[in-house]
């Protein structure tokens, strides 16, 4: 008890027309959350990595720095032209980028929070999401580096006056990434050029360090790379993704999931047992797994270990997200987009599903850094309306819901996993204070009833049923028992009424056959 005591409150951010709110994040003893910090006129609101900073862009000109802890502001910038800006991750530096109209004005500035000195001056050309933010910082912010033409740069991060410190020829090079916890390697994407193949090539960081790659994997017939490194940074997967699909099995081109180990123990193509699109890929917090959504609909999802055997196969279905919860225990496999919004939560600890529910027209989702609950929104300008939120016990049912007339982002404040106790004592600990929550699935749909009362949100009215084929039916049939469900909530009226005659029949046919062999 003492452990949880020490665990800090969660909270959320949430952002509307007219600016961000900040909410007492759950468990809620009224049903309702409180306001933590009033509403703030804003176009954009943003934490730093570790929760202790916010940014909050007020205008085209106006950047402001809130402690987290106090709520307070602490520091504001007036930058005019503000295209874009981000902070550090543990908050110690606002990078900005503005509009800029010629090479000699340097557009991208380095500024300390505390100070609000600008230690860091350099140009941009243009903003995309392969060089946006253009200092990237490790965890610790122990390490900063930054892709120039044909070459990385590397910045002591701790006294930027030193200017560049570290350079590492790479020919080519149009995307970076640099591997967080902690800051020891950097991945660089050189694309295909004259039949020469494209590649992916990881370096060490630092000074000393060899200008040879010490992991490398090529593949032709690549338009885009996403490069994810795991908690470790040991492994990094390499999602290869091209505009056409030479097989024209796919309207949307094909992808490939890569695997390299900075060891070089391992370096090749994931084996997923499925073919078509990769949807998703998420990395487990120990960093010792990966999960997988891939294939054509119904995609299927598996978790794999650092040598890429499957470890779990979590079925198949209409998904195309994988969120993993931050203490590596629960599992989220979802369906958004154009997909109906179907959820299957995992124990993976277990090896067993918790629960499936739905969560329609959903834009972002997200774990709680507690692990505990798992929220999901609907947000402009993606979707016009219904736009809300919705918080999900890690068992799937429904804990918290609210309507907006216009919702722009919504967000759980960062914190660190560890600084929470383990699930059992969280749980010990809720229930402790008495708070009407839904504490088992398996009350069904009372507690779902019970859920929705605490939070005080009338349910909408229940619309009649879409007509499904025969073969629709038979198939969810067939996916309840694969997962374990009942197939008979599943049938009409007409079909229980069937199979109950049919019961009867054979019952007296028993009795019939049983006379006759007396007589």
């Amino acid at each position: 008890m003492a452990v949880v005591d020490q665990s800090p409150s969660l909270e959320i951010l949430v952002r509307g027309p007219e600016g961000f709110t900040l909410w007492t994040g759950p468990p809620y003893s009224n049903g309702q959350p409180s306001i933590k910090l009033e509403r703030i006129p804003c176009t954009n609101a943003k934490f730093s990595e570790d929760g202790s900073k916010l940014m909050v862009i007020k205008s085209e000109s106006i950047i402001c720095i809130y402690d987290c802890k106090s709520s307070k502001e602490i520091r504001s910038f007036e930058v005019p032209n503000i295209l874009a800006a981000t902070l550090s991750p543990r908050g110690t530096y606002l990078q900005t980028f503005q509009k800029s109209s010629s090479p000699q004005e340097k557009n991208v500035i380095l500024w300390k929070t505390q100070t609000g000195d600008s230690v860091y001056h350099l140009f941009q050309k243009n903003m995309m999401k392969t060089t946006w933010p253009s200092i990237q910082f490790s965890s610790d912010e122990a390490i900063a580096c930054r892709m120039a033409t044909n070459e990385i740069q590397f910045f002591d991060a701790r006294d930027f006056s030193k200017g560049i410190i570290n350079r590492l020829r790479i020919p080519g090079v149009t995307a970076v990434e640099l591997s967080k916890c902690p800051g020891s390697h950097v991945a660089a994407y050189v694309p295909e050029s004259k039949g020469i193949p494209a590649s992916v090539q990881v370096f060490v960081c630092g000074k000393d360090s060899q200008s040879q790659p010490v992991a490398r994997r090529s593949f032709f017939r690549c338009s885009t790379v996403q490069l994810k490194w795991n908690s470790g940074s040991t492994g990094l997967l390499i999602l290869v993704q091209s505009d056409v699909d030479k097989t024209n099995q796919s309207y949307y081109g094909e992808s490939k999931l890569n695997y390299l180990t900075t060891d070089g123990t391992h370096e090749g193509v994931v084996p997923l047992r499925k073919e078509g699109p990769v949807h998703d890929v998420q990395w487990s917090c120990s960093g010792s797994e990966f999960a997988v959504v891939y294939g054509f609909m119904p995609a299927s999802a598996t978790v794999f270990d650092k040598k890429c055997k499957p470890l779990l196969e979590l079925g198949s279905g209409p998904y195309n997200t994988i969120r993993w919860n931050p203490k590596g225990k629960f599992l989220c496999l979802a369906g958004f987009g154009n997909l109906p919004g179907d959820m299957a939560f995992w124990d993976y600890m277990e090896k067993r599903q918790l629960g499936t529910t739905k969560a329609e027209w959903s834009v972002t989702s997200e774990w709680s850094p507690d692990g505990r609950y798992f929220m999901t929104a609907t947000t402009a300008p993606r979707l016009q309306v219904d736009n809300g939120i919705k918080i999900f016990h890690h068992n799937g049912s429904l804990y918290f819901k609210k309507m907006f007339d216009k919702l722009y982002q919504v967000e759980w404040k960062p914190e660190s996993p560890e600084r929470f106790g383990d699930f059992a004592e969280l749980v010990k600990s809720v229930d402790s204070l008495k708070i009407g929550e839904t504490k088992t699935q398996g009350q069904g749909s009372k507690s779902l009833q019970a859920s929705a009362k605490a939070t005080s949100v009338n349910p909408p009215t229940q619309k009649p049923a879409a007509y499904r084929p025969p073969h629709a039916k038979k198939a969810e049939a067939i996916q309840a028992e694969l997962f374990g469900g009942s197939r008979t909530p599943e049938m009409s009226k007409n079909a229980l009424k069937n199979m109950k005659k049919r019961e009867k029949q054979r019952e007296k046919k028993a009795a019939e056959a049983a006379a006759t062999s007396d007589s």
